[in-house]
């Protein structure tokens, strides 16, 4: 298999996994746990940040010729996410996963040098 189409199934994956993540993060382990975590600006960050990715995966699924754009602000996002998560702390996985994706999308939109 090429490396152009592994380098975008190992993208795709990330961008699943953390869209996955990061939604479910939100939704069971900030919600319960209150006060920063659900603070409007961290919250909508975590929900935008699994709506990127999703859309990004999704993206390069088709081919679209916006992906590699798409990528790029697929990894911003994914960077600020992760901040905001390991900031607040005991979001390990959330971080881990927003590294991942914004690494890979990185790699995807030509970022990454």
């Amino acid at each position: 298999m090429d490396d152009a189409i592994t380098s975008m199934q190992d993208c795709i994956q990330a961008c699943t996994e953390c869209a996955q993540t990061c939604l479910q993060t939100a939704m069971n382990h900030c919600l319960e746990s209150g006060g920063q975590h659900t603070e409007p600006s961290h919250f909508r960050l975590m929900m935008d940040c699994a709506e990127v990715c999703q859309t990004a995966a999704r993206l390069q699924l088709s081919n679209s010729e916006f992906s590699e754009e798409f990528c790029a602000l697929c990894a911003e996002v994914c960077a600020a996410c992760a901040d905001s998560c390991e900031e607040l702390g005991d979001m390990d996985e959330c971080v881990r996963a927003c590294r991942d994706c914004a690494r890979s999308c990185e790699t995807m939109s030509g970022m990454a040098s």
